[in-house]
C-alpha cells in the first residue's frame, strides 16, 4: 500500500486533446510528516504513521508535542497509519504527491455531507403517493405502513425509516489520477469525492 493525507479544495473539469471534458476533484496531498514507524519485530505489524495539517502548539497536549518532537515537527491536525507502506520512508521525512504518477489508479476514502434527520423520500428514495391522499392531510411523503398485522405483531429490524442521512465513512475505488501540480501539492482524480469542501480525505492504492 501506499497513501496520502489530503483535503478537498473543490471540484472543476479538464479537457482531453481530443476535446472530451472530464470532471474533476481537486485535492491539496501533503505534504504529510512520517511521525512514527512501525515493524514487525517491535509492534507486530508494519506501518508508516502520516501527519498533515499544521496545529498551534498551545492547542497541542503534551504528549502530542512530545511525539511530534521525536520527528522533529510542529504539532499537527490529522493523523493516519497506513499499514504495509511499499516505500521505505524514515521517521522525519515527507511524503509528497510524488509517490503517484498521471494515469494510475487510486482510492479515496472520505465522510460523506451530513444532511441531518431525513424523511424517507429523500433518505431511501420512496415515491410517496403521487398526490393521491385521498383526501388526508399532509400524506403524500409519508412512509405508509411499516408492519405485518396479527401474524407478526411486530416491525421487522431493518425496515427502512426515516432518521439520519449521511456523515458517512465512504471509499470511491478506481479513481483516475489526471494530473499532478507537484509546486501547489495539488491532485486531480477523476470523478466526485466524498465530503465537503475543506473535508480530510485519504488517497491510497
Amino acid at each position: 500500500m501506499k497513501g496520502i493525507i489530503g483535503k478537498k479544495i473543490g471540484m472543476t473539469s479538464i479537457f482531453t486533446p481530443d476535446g472530451r471534458q472530464t470532471a474533476c476533484t481537486i485535492i491539496e496531498a501533503g505534504p504529510c510528516v512520517v511521525t512514527q514507524v512501525k515493524t514487525k519485530e517491535t509492534d507486530g505489524y508494519a506501518s508508516l504513521q502520516l501527519a498533515f495539517g499544521d496545529k498551534n502548539e498551545k492547542h497541542s497536549i503534551k504528549a502530542e508535542t512530545n511525539h511530534f518532537a521525536k520527528a522533529s515537527t510542529a504539532p499537527k491536525k490529522f493523523v493516519k497509519e497506513f499499514r504495509d507502506y511499499n516505500i521505505e520512508k524514515a521517521l522525519g521525512e515527507t511524503v509528497t504527491i510524488d509517490i503517484f504518477t498521471e494515469g494510475e489508479k487510486v482510492d479515496v476514502v472520505g465522510t460523506t455531507k451530513g444532511k441531518g434527520f431525513q424523511g424517507v423520500v429523500k433518505r431511501h428514495g420512496f415515491g410517496g403517493v403521487g398526490q393521491q391522499s385521498h383526501g388526508q392531510h399532509d400524506r403524500q411523503r409519508a412512509p405508509g405502513s411499516i408492519g405485518n398485522s396479527s401474524d407478526a405483531s411486530r416491525v421487522f429490524k431493518g425496515v427502512r425509516m426515516a432518521g439520519r442521512m449521511g456523515g458517512d465513512r465512504v471509499k470511491l475505488k478506481g479513481l483516475k489520477v489526471v494530473k499532478l501540480f507537484p509546486e501547489k501539492n495539488y491532485i486531480l482524480v477523476s470523478g466526485s469525492v466524498p465530503g465537503h469542501n475543506g473535508s480530510i480525505v485519504l488517497i491510497q492504492k
